[in-house]
């Protein structure tokens, strides 16, 4: 039940999201996924996932107020799963170029097991380039997760954008902790008169003798502007991908490694 309300929620806000298009900027895209879980003394395990995410922002006074919302479609080992994941975030303008704010998002699988992320996140903005920080807490079924970590977008044109990012993330577990690395690269292309564009990213995590690959491809509709414009609205503020390695949820596909 709680994943079909929380499916519903997250399709509401991506069927929603064109309708602020005079008020707020924003895309819709579709993607696959292709993680690869390496466990030492275990076969590796692939899975095919495929999703479709939407993100808004609206402006809310002298603040803006984006949300996420994801449904994925997953296949491995021979059976599937349904999972949604739906996040708000509050981030305000504190000088002409410096956003900051915070953010919660709540992540759910078939089982009906809900993991809640909250956070705090900032963004700087120079000629051609963002600069986003983050640190996040979650709440999951094997235990706290503290994250922190950077990206770096680089606009090597005004319709195509490099970005690298890292995380190191602390996981309390029964007897102790595990600590583990996030990192991936990512790019996205605009198509040249169009509201069309192509991404891709790689994002590696190293979790003690476990390592996940993760290929993402998506093709994304937007609103309300550009690359960069997506960028300085706040349209592109996502939650840390070490939830969606650790619970199989997805995070919006520009933040590799946030």
């Amino acid at each position: 039940m709680k994943t079909i309300l929380l499916a519903t929620a997250a399709a509401a806000t991506m069927i929603a999201a064109p309708a602020f298009a005079q008020d707020a900027i924003g895309s819709v895209a579709v993607s696959y996924t292709n993680p690869s879980v390496d466990a030492d003394g275990f076969n590796k395990v692939a899975a095919d996932v495929w999703s479709v995410d939407g993100t808004v922002a609206l402006p809310v006074k002298d603040w803006t107020v984006t949300l996420n919302g994801a449904v994925d479609y997953t296949k491995a080992l021979g059976a599937d799963d349904t999972s949604a994941m739906l996040a708000a975030h509050g981030t305000k303008l504190w000088t002409s170029d410096v956003r900051a704010g915070a953010f919660v998002a709540a992540n759910t699988i078939g089982t009906g097991d809900t993991v809640w992320t909250v956070g705090a996140e900032a963004q700087k903005y120079l000629a051609n380039a963002t600069l986003t920080g983050a640190v996040a807490w979650s709440d999951t079924s094997i235990g706290d997760v503290w994250t922190v970590g950077g990206d770096a977008a680089y606009y090597v044109l005004p319709n195509l954008r490099l970005n690298a990012g890292v995380s190191y993330n602390n996981v309390d577990v029964t007897g102790g902790s595990v600590d583990a690395w996030t990192y991936g690269v990512g790019a996205e292309y605009e198509i040249k008169d169009t509201p069309f564009s192509v991404g891709a990213a790689y994002t590696r995590a190293d979790i003690k003798s476990v390592d996940v690959d993760t290929w993402s491809f998506n093709v994304r509709y937007a609103f309300g502007g550009g690359l960069q414009a997506r960028d300085r609205a706040g349209a592109n503020l996502g939650v840390p991908a070490i939830t969606r390695v650790l619970t199989g949820f997805k995070a919006p596909a520009k933040n590799v490694s946030m």
